[in-house]
């Protein structure tokens, strides 16, 4: 699937951002671009002008490691000028290599997986408590849910009835240094959250017209907490480093690797 000239333009500010940093998880970022991109254009409610506003809608990064693709959203729009993003891992920065809650429109400080859906789902219980009608919205990584805590915290979920949060798996079959199915398997994976009593959808996660779709259906079932599973590539965009393991994290990126980043993305038309 081809990227579109917005996917294309958010991977290529991405690309900047990593290259004034020196460092990032870029495919992290970039398999969750599609589905940061339609939350941010057409499904969360928020203000950027106060981020705390009551009534907004909370998104945990959960996999926080792929926080440069969540940055340029925020940076877009409006939560802190762009000239942060040239600033990504400085000392004199406001952007880290995790999300923190300092950074306006950050609701949790994230980056040991396995934390972002147990605060999640408490503040999505807190939520029921309060007779809010904000929605909650986590997205978590695939190697993330060999963590135990992220299924603790979906069992309490399903407990409480809270059809006010949305999981978001980006399932790009990937992790440090080996596949999914090698390192810990997660098959059947629709099957384990249904058993866990979430309505389930599943849906390309780069595929706009299908993640519009899947997100207008929220919730799946009354009383029941919903989790979308998105089918992503890790690395999607850039050819040379899709579902390749040496580009996870870089801590050390070269002109012509810069280069043919740039390149890369551009021909993805």
């Amino acid at each position: 699937m081809k990227l579109d000239q917005r996917s294309r333009q958010l991977r290529e500010q991405m690309i900047r951002v990593m290259e004034k940093g020196k460092r990032g998880h870029l495919p992290s970022a970039f398999s969750m671009t599609e589905v940061l991109r339609i939350l941010y254009d057409e499904v969360l409610r928020y203000n950027p002008a106060d981020p705390v506003w009551k009534e907004r809608d909370r998104f945990i990064l959960s996999k926080g490691h792929g926080c440069i693709a969540l940055y340029v959203l925020l940076a877009e729009k409006g939560f802190f000028p762009q000239d942060e993003l040239w600033r990504f891992c400085k000392s004199d920065g406001l952007l880290g290599g995790h999300p923190e809650r300092h950074i306006p429109g950050v609701e949790w400080g994230t980056g040991s997986l396995g934390h972002g859906l147990p605060v999640g789902v408490g503040f999505a219980l807190n939520a029921k408590y309060e007779k809010a009608t904000h929605r909650v919205f986590v997205l978590v990584g695939d190697g993330e849910s060999n963590e135990g805590s992220i299924w603790e915290a979906a069992l309490s979920a399903s407990k409480h009835k809270l059809d006010n949060l949305v999981v978001i798996v980006d399932y790009n079959k990937q992790m440090t240094y080996g596949t999914t199915f090698e390192v810990q398997d997660l098959e059947p994976l629709t099957d384990k959250w249904k058993s866990f009593g979430f309505g389930v959808r599943e849906v390309d996660g780069h595929d706009l017209h299908g993640l519009r779709s899947v997100f207008s259906q929220v919730p799946f079932a009354p009383g029941k907490p919903s989790v979308i599973i998105c089918h992503t590539v890790k690395g999607k965009g850039v050819k040379f480093i899709e579902r390749n393991f040496a580009w996870h994290h870089k801590s050390s990126v070269g002109e012509e690797e810069m280069k043919l980043l740039y390149e890369g993305v551009n021909n993805n038309a």
